[in-house]
């Protein structure tokens, strides 16, 4: 499987950068993976000239492909002003915006200080979701007195195995497309299907005991024993 690192370090070296290979060593530990990393520091003109123009150079389109064609992906970012930095953003700009849908994503970043480190959750975590990202539970934060320090080697581990296990899960079909595509309804019985239904219908209870539908069709075929109460009038069966 292809796993592809973005990485938005600025700086050689840069911990952002040590930051995203430990991650995707990490993550080759659970799963067998070809790694490529994608340094936004060396794409920072094209993706400039992407915005004014409206067409990717050479570079920055086999970036963009990469991200579209891997099994799963590893952000890393630096912190700035409170969020991630406008280099990482312009560059999920540019990509296409069904690119990451339903892909593996662990979301990571560097800071100069812990207090930073809810970054991952109101900025990155957010941004991936919007793109329909499948973002990993464990997001890796690293401060620059992490380094070293304990704790983070873990963080790490966990993330990774996360990371890995989703991407088996998913490359296999047993993951999220397999859930799409089995038949829910074979586990409901009447009363499942009543609480996912709108709050203003009511079920009879005699009528529940005894029908236990174990498909879809079954699901909607007792559909007509509910009886639809409306809102108004329950709103006035509890006034005085």
């Amino acid at each position: 499987m292809k796993l592809v690192v973005v990485s938005a370090g600025l700086s050689v070296p840069s911990s952002t950068r040590l930051l995203a290979d430990r991650l995707a060593a990490a993550t080759g530990r659970y799963t067998s993976v070809d790694v490529q990393v994608v340094e936004l520091r060396d794409l920072a003109v094209e993706i400039a000239h992407n915005f004014t123009s409206g067409f990717p150079g050479r570079a920055l389109s086999a970036a963009l492909e990469a991200v579209t064609e891997a099994d799963g992906l590893i952000v890393v970012t630096p912190v700035f002003s409170a969020s991630y930095s406008g280099l990482f953003k312009s560059f999920f700009d540019v990509l296409d915006q069904d690119a990451l849908t339903g892909k593996p994503v662990l979301i990571a970043a560097t800071g100069g200080s812990a207090r930073h480190s809810l970054v991952l959750e109101h900025a990155l975590r957010p941004l991936f979701a919007y793109l329909r990202a499948v973002v990993v539970p464990t997001a890796v934060y690293a401060a620059s007195e992490d380094w070293g320090a304990e704790g983070l080697a873990e963080r790490i581990d966990r993330a990774a195995g996360e990371l890995g296990r989703l991407m088996e899960g998913l490359g296999s079909g047993s993951g999220a497309g397999a859930v799409r595509g089995a038949d829910v309804a074979d586990t409901a019985d009447v009363a499942d299907v009543a609480q996912a239904a709108d709050a203003s219908v009511a079920v009879d209870t005699d009528t529940a005991a005894a029908i236990a539908p174990r498909s879809l069709d079954g699901a909607l075929a007792s559909a007509d024993r509910f009886t639809v109460i409306p809102f108004e009038q329950q709103l006035a069966a509890l006034r005085p």
